[in-house]
């Protein structure tokens, strides 16, 4: 498998994103383009995930536990795929914690910086793909961003969506070549022009597009109008999934045009537990063939407050 990087409520709330689907089995995804000839039978398993943050308490409890802990009882799940693509909720850098200690609400409590040892975690967890096209990517500034790069490099994960490239990954797993977008709301003011760009390339490249998203707002279970027409613009141009984060809580998801977008996957490792709308959230296993997408299947993960994240009801 090789990669290459160009310039680049409450659980009935889960239960009723889940259920927008229930009704559409994978295998009836209607098949709008045939980018490559690669025999049905090749397939390759993706688990998307949402948010992550390796501050604040998270830090705290990694220090104590090590950073295994955090993934102690959802690895084997995560094992199971080709590849874990999941969003870096901020930067990798070897500067203090600002985040450690302070109150809830403080501008502190919002500045984010991860270990060094982040980056080698995440690939042990076989997250070997991340987002950092973000709202906190540029927390420790362009320095912060290159310091991310450098870590992740470093580590053998790759990276798109990172504001100063707009990179693109390009992953090939076993024949199924796969492009990774990212849009972004939160640089460029929210321009979708390059992300538009990227797809129509990458389908003329003979790719399968991904879209991953950080948009919309927090907290709110429910998409607003302007992200979906994005979603429809993104699918227009070719992309053949499209799968959000940012809002910290699942958000619904559709079928437009035979393909699939998910609003929000909410949080996957994070220090949040005030209600279960944030304490909830989900991994989506995708099963890409030469084609496209061939199956999905969701798996609900609930935030532990000792700072593990469990597939629900674990």
């Amino acid at each position: 498998m090789g990669s290459i990087r160009t310039g680049l409520g409450a659980m009935a709330a889960l239960a009723a994103a889940g259920l927008l689907f229930a009704n559409v089995p994978p295998h009836e995804v209607h098949v709008l383009r045939a980018p490559m000839e690669v025999p049905k039978s090749v397939t390759a398993t993706v688990i998307f995930g949402g948010d992550m943050m390796f501050d604040r308490t998270i830090r705290e409890v990694s220090d104590k536990k090590g950073g295994d802990f955090l993934f102690s009882c959802i690895d084997t799940e995560l094992q199971k795929a080709d590849l874990v693509i999941a969003n870096l909720e901020g930067p990798i850098t070897a500067e203090a914690s600002r985040s450690v200690g302070s109150h809830v609400g403080a501008p502190d409590n919002y500045v984010f910086t991860f270990p060094v040892s982040t980056a080698s975690l995440l690939y042990a967890h076989n997250i070997r793909v991340v987002n950092l096209g973000n709202n906190h990517i540029y927390n420790f500034g362009t320095g912060g961003i290159l310091s991310t790069i450098a870590s992740l490099e470093g580590a053998s994960v790759d990276y798109f969506g990172d504001p100063i490239h707009a990179t693109v990954v390009h992953k090939n797993l076993g024949g199924i070549r796969l492009a990774l977008i990212n849009y972004n709301e939160f640089v460029n003011h929210g321009s979708s022009s390059t992300t538009v760009e990227q797809i129509t390339a990458a389908r003329t490249d003979g790719e399968i597009p991904v879209v991953y998203t950080h948009w919309g707002v927090e907290y709110a279970t429910t998409s607003f109008s302007y992200s979906r027409e994005l979603a429809h613009s993104f699918i227009d141009a070719g992309a053949e999934i499209v799968i959000g984060s940012h809002p910290h809580v699942v958000e619904e998801s559709e079928l437009y045009k035979g393909k699939y977008i998910y609003y929000s996957l909410g949080n996957f490792i994070f220090d949040q537990y005030w209600n279960e709308d944030v304490r909830t959230g989900l991994l989506l296993v995708v099963t890409f063939n030469g084609h496209g997408v061939a199956a999905l299947r969701e798996i609900p993960i609930h935030l532990e407050r000792d700072r593990r994240t469990c597939p629900l009801g674990a």
